[in-house]
């Protein structure tokens, strides 16, 4: 989460980046990294926002392992945020998590958050350049546009740009992952730099990494209805309808989140054209939500100037320092269509 409302723990223990890097293992393929038959159900693992705070960072190997013991997972998705907002940004700790993301089993398909390269101009995080944070990202996790961390499954990079936003389907599910941010999708001005405007070189690259996400969403609901898809899912970091935005007044201030507005509109719209089920999945406000923020009646129609959309469902999963779950989402045969298609349960990690 990117809002200064949250209090994050404080430091990385050079004792846990230690157990991070040392139990790091060589990744294999997973049972679930194949194609599976044509009307077989499968499911996928969410997490988000963690590690968080040196106690987690510590436990973040057996969650590795305890997820890797869910052989039925056809892969893991992680919507961004890999440290605490107040953390350090240092290649060290993006090295450590890196060892862990190769230790998954199963697929693993990562897109990165905000306290990971957008707030890392404060000074906690390190003064950093964001950008060039952001090139860092890239450089270390996805040196290989084309493929997932952990085990291999082949995805499709739309825009070479962005090495982090992919597509890919299974069971006639669409999948989009797309670099949406918090801190009003990164126009808020870096003020750990002594700046109180957004730099030029910030302004391009909001805007070309928006245009990008707009693209992708296009393309993805056009070809889902073409290919005649089930359900649509997207995965993103940024909470764009995240409550506490209410109550800072976004319904008489929506220049609060007009970072988020184009990608809003384009979801929306393109949900509408596509007609079926669609999902989205992100972390950044870290309590977990199930719910429609665009349905009839929403406040979130007004702000974002948009008709209603009752197909959009949203979820929020659990996420900080205090978070021990993860969410398996069951996708069901190819004989499930409508409401039935996704569901989904929190799952309480066992390790300690």
């Amino acid at each position: 989460m990117s809002l200064s409302r949250t209090q994050q723990l404080a430091g990385i223990a050079t004792v846990a980046l230690a157990l991070l890097v040392s139990t790091a293992v060589p990744a294999h393929a997973a049972p679930g990294s194949a194609d599976a038959p044509n009307d077989e159900s499968f499911s996928f693992a969410v997490i988000g926002d963690v590690p968080y705070g040196s106690a987690q960072i510590a436990r973040f190997p057996a969650m590795v392992s305890e997820l890797n013991e869910q052989d039925e997972l056809r892969f893991v998705a992680h919507v961004g945020d890999i440290k605490a907002g107040s953390a350090q940004c240092t290649d060290d700790y993006f090295a450590a998590i890196k060892a862990q993301f190769d230790r998954f089993e199963a697929p693993l398909v990562y897109t990165p958050g905000d306290n990971e390269w957008v707030d890392c101009h404060r000074t906690n995080n390190g003064s950093y350049d964001p950008l060039e944070r952001l090139d860092a990202l890239r450089s270390v996790f996805f040196a290989d546009p084309g493929k997932t961390l952990g085990a291999n499954m082949p995805v499709t990079v739309p825009d070479p740009s962005l090495p982090e936003n992919v597509t890919f389907g299974a069971q006639r599910v669409a999948f989009s992952v797309l670099n949406i941010q918090g801190s009003n999708n990164s126009l808020m001005p870096w003020t750990g730099l002594g700046l109180t405007e957004p730099t030029t070189a910030q302004l391009q690259e909001v805007a070309s990494r928006t245009a990008a996400d707009v693209a992708q969403l296009e393309r993805t609901f056009a070809d889902a209805k073409r290919t005649n898809a089930r359900a649509v899912v997207i995965m993103a970091q940024a909470d764009m309808f995240d409550p506490f935005l209410l109550q800072l007044g976004a319904a008489e201030h929506p220049e609060l989140v007009s970072g988020f507005r184009p990608i809003v509109e384009a979801l929306a719209e393109g949900a509408r054209e596509f007609g079926g089920e669609v999902y989205l999945f992100n972390g950044d406000s870290h309590v977990y939500t199930d719910d429609s923020p665009l349905a009839t009646g929403s406040p979130w129609l007004e702000i974002y100037g948009q008709d209603g959309v009752d197909t959009l469902r949203r979820v929020t999963v659990q996420g900080a320092a205090t978070s021990n779950e993860w969410l398996r989402v069951s996708v069901r045969s190819n004989s499930a269509h409508g409401d039935d298609v996704l569901s989904w349960e929190r799952v309480p990690y066992t390790a300690s």
